[in-house]
């Protein structure tokens, strides 16, 4: 089973890059951001749990978002594996993630951290601003503060993987194509 957390600050690519790699090794793409909204519009009992939490501008604690994971995850039981897509954003979510996955035989395989430069996202996430209509791809000071987020918080995850010989930096900067071809020559190897 091939389990891969596709890793990078906003703006880096990973939902382009993930739809190709859905089609290439036939995987499950699992989205915190997609399940969050799922699980609030279906009332599910996380999703009620996740909104009080959203609502008030607070992070959805760990176990409310891996117990979201872990729902998805047992809904596919089947699948050749996961992209995790958001998910883990901090040692104990990756350290759960891995408990979770070991009860099921299986593990992560990569992560896969599409690197950019600060100046590069913000030029990338402005252009997306105009397809996306969201307030916050606009505004170059919001986007700024999401990276710094990104940068002191979450990309300590990266250590975790690394400790592994799981971490696999891609340069992601290039075309789409190239990109992708960089991705899949580091899972094939």
């Amino acid at each position: 089973m091939l389990n891969i957390v596709l890793f990078g600050p906003p703006g880096a690519g990973k939902g382009t890059q993930a739809a190709r790699l859905v089609a290439k090794y036939d995987l499950v793409h699992l989205s915190t951001g997609d399940i969050f909204r799922a699980n609030i519009k279906g009332e599910t009992e996380l999703g009620k749990l996740a909104k009080q939490y959203i609502d008030k501008g607070d992070l959805v604690p760990d176990e409310v978002t891996i117990g979201m994971l872990e729902s998805e995850v047992d809904k596919n039981s089947n699948a050749n594996g996961f992209i995790f897509d958001g998910f883990p954003r901090t040692t104990v979510q990756a350290e759960a993630l891995e408990q979770f996955l070991a009860s099921k035989n299986t593990k992560i395989s990569v992560m896969l951290a599409l690197d950019v430069e600060d100046d590069e996202l913000v030029k990338r996430i402005l252009l997306r601003a105009k397809d996306s209509g969201r307030a916050d791809d606009a505004d170059e000071s919001i986007i700024r503060n999401r990276i710094e987020v990104y940068n002191k918080h979450t990309a300590v995850v990266a250590d975790f993987y690394a400790a592994q010989n799981k971490f696999e930096k891609i340069d992601g900067v290039g075309s789409i194509d190239e990109i992708s071809e960089r991705l899949y020559n580091a899972i094939d190897k």
